[in-house]
């Protein structure tokens, strides 16, 4: 299993957020590079970043910082917020992004997710899946849509994502425990390779969810817990590979 550590990108800088809420927001890092170094230099052989001004605004926003992750570090980066059209996925690959997120989209436009997947492959493109009371979010998670997460899941599968991220709303950045329920059931459910994400507090945490490995969660996306010292990646890193 892998551990991801994230990088939110606001105003050029690494912050956390707490519910994706702005006003609850944590400047952590004025450079996001140093950041990304960082992890990478503690073993970490994936990063997840998200751009955060971009998911509000529907466009690229922290095109600079990305750009400087990415001459930073040698591992595979994932991206995601405010990615709404093909130009911006073939500007984020053509960076040198390894996969992008779609998720507003994915409700907006499910038709584009479909070309994306012929075009660029269904390894580069990841739906970012991000639930409130099992409901779907999309534009920032300022809006829940009617649709069960599980159902959205399975439609863009039909479309040809392979693989998904599992946020749920209301324990991100909360230190208060994933939604291992939420996260099985959506693996089961659909099939798809998972990534856990929202709420990893502690060690624990990375235990639990390393036995939901055989229902198909590969991974597991932390911030704040890292953040704030509450966990140690090394040691997180080397609970995943026992």
């Amino acid at each position: 299993m892998l551990v991801i550590p994230a990088i939110d990108l606001r105003n050029g800088k690494c912050v956390r957020l707490v519910e994706g809420k702005i006003e609850n927001e944590t400047i952590y890092s004025d450079n996001p590079a140093d950041m990304a170094r960082k992890w990478e230099g503690m073993g970490a052989g994936f990063l997840h970043l998200v751009d955060l001004d971009g998911a509000f605004a529907g466009k690229p926003k922290n095109l600079e910082a990305v750009k400087s992750i990415l001459d930073a570090v040698s591992i595979p980066v994932e991206l995601g917020g405010g990615i709404r059209d093909m130009d911006t996925i073939g500007l984020y690959l053509k960076l040198g992004v390894d996969r992008v997120i779609l998720g507003t989209v994915a409700v907006s436009n499910p038709s584009m997710v479909k070309e994306a997947c012929e075009r660029y492959g269904s390894e580069r493109i990841v739906l970012g899946l991000d639930a409130r009371d099992g409901l779907a979010a999309i534009h920032g998670w300022d809006s829940t849509v009617t649709r069960k997460s599980t159902d959205l899941a399975l439609e863009m599968k039909d479309l040809g994502i392979q693989r998904v991220i599992y946020t749920d709303i209301k324990r991100d950045g909360t230190l208060k425990g994933l939604n291992l329920e939420n996260t099985k059931e959506l693996a089961v459910k659909t099939g798809l390779r998972v990534i856990a994400s929202g709420g990893v507090s502690s060690l624990d945490d990375i235990r639990a969810v390393k036995d939901l490995e055989p229902f198909g969660v590969d991974s597991v996306i932390t911030g704040k817990a890292l953040y704030d010292g509450r966990l140690n990646l090394e040691d997180a890193l080397r609970i995943c590979q026992e």
